[in-house]
């Protein structure tokens, strides 16, 4: 495979575009979903497809795997989900008036939003509908999941007594400008976080800070206390909708439709580096050993050193926008509109980053006991710092 960074492999068997890529949690396998309205699951381990989960009438918006089962969502109005290892199909959820647009499992439930206005909450090992979330204006684009328990303290948790059979909330994002938590158990709207002027894109959310945060094509981040509902800070420097958000170590990441990506303080608002060089949107990204991956409408992918925010690589090789990335073994995973799944050998980069983590440590070491033993003196006597587009090229910028 060689430490160019090059692409190692094009898998190609999709019939139309990839709008989503899931990693299972053990990084054994992926799983693409398309607009041929068909599914196929990867192994990582020799980047073979293992499975072709066909039965969708209409496109697959998104995905999600685990590593036992495998769910889709589609423009058919349904859910499905589907055994790894025999590629049947174990449950259809119908239940829908619209385009399924999100899922997300957690625990035993399944949550899924649409373009029907509402959201809905599915037990994962049966067919049936658990709860509906009723009360948005327009569809539902995100969804996020958390437990009370995670957020509330104990006097706190007495207040809420009648919800005390299930802890679980889940957390909307719509493009009535709003975003709504909602206790599970019962359906009931917990909160409304009012601010956004505009459609809610994206959700991260960060329930030990008791924080969330939300893109918008308002162009604006906010973030929420998700107990109080108090709107917290705005981070207001992009010019283009938020259309993706990775948090990691206090720090938020941001990308737009400006063509650039930003790097934030959450504790101070503080906007603290911009990535720059994507020629269009920047549709995804993901945060991997100091390194910032991109995926962007102009087809190509990026890898940014996050500190500096300089551009270390250029991927190039699809022909249309790159819907989703994924990072595991240090190779490099991206699904793009074009319908193939591209496969790029990053350790080189990887390698490349840690030494130069490893030296500005040593270099902070030294000036840290320089300045120590400066001040240890200074005290005794009393005194007081592109190429053209290619199938398989890789841009060396280092």
């Amino acid at each position: 495979m060689g430490n160019s960074g090059s692409a190692v492999k094009v898998c190609a068997d999709h019939q139309g575009g990839i709008n989503w890529l899931s990693l299972s949690p053990d990084g054994q396998r992926l799983l693409t979903g398309s607009e041929d309205g068909t599914a196929r699951l990867w192994s990582t381990a020799d980047s073979q497809c293992h499975g072709h989960f066909q039965g969708h009438e209409s496109y697959i918006t998104f995905c999600h795997l685990e590593n036992e089962a495998a769910f889709t969502c589609s423009a058919d109005h349904t859910i499905r989900k589907w055994d790894v290892v025999t590629g049947q199909c174990l449950a259809i959820y119908r239940g829908h008036t619209s385009i399924v647009n999100r899922i997300l499992v957690a625990k035993d439930y399944l949550f899924s939003g649409s373009y029907d206005r509402t959201a809905r909450c599915w037990s994962v090992d049966k067919e049936n509908q658990i709860q509906e979330f009723r009360g948005h204006r327009n569809c539902v684009l995100t969804l996020a999941h958390y437990s009370s328990k995670d957020v509330l303290e104990e006097e706190e948790e007495e207040e809420e007594e009648e919800e005390k059979v299930s802890r679980d909330l889940l957390v909307t994002g719509s493009t009535d400008c709003t975003v709504k938590v909602w206790w599970v158990s019962s359906g009931r709207c917990y909160q409304t976080l009012l601010g956004h002027t505009g459609a809610v894109l994206c959700l991260i959310l960060d329930a030990p800070n008791r924080e969330l945060f939300s893109g918008s094509t308002d162009y604006t981040i906010r973030t929420w206390n998700i107990v109080t509902g108090e709107q917290l800070k705005v981070f207001k420097e992009h010019q283009g909708s938020i259309i993706c958000l990775e948090l990691v170590n206090r720090h938020l990441y941001s990308g737009s439709a400006d063509r650039t990506v930003k790097c934030w303080l959450v504790d101070t608002g503080e906007r603290i580096q911009t990535y720059k060089a994507h020629k269009h949107s920047v549709s995804t990204l993901k945060y991997h050993a100091g390194i910032l991956f991109t995926g962007s409408g102009d087809a190509c992918a990026r890898a940014f050193n996050s500190r500096s925010g300089v551009l270390q690589k250029i991927f190039r090789g699809h022909k249309f926008i790159i819907n989703c990335i994924q990072i595991h073994n240090e190779l490099l995973y991206t699904a793009s509109h074009d319908g193939t799944l591209r496969i790029w050998d990053i350790r080189g980069i990887c390698k490349r980053n840690k030494r130069r983590l490893k030296k500005e440590r040593s270099a902070q070491g030294r000036s840290s006991q320089k300045g120590s033993l400066s001040r240890l003196f200074n005290n005794k006597v009393g005194c007081m710092v592109q190429q053209e587009n290619g199938d398989h090229e890789t841009v060396e910028l280092m």
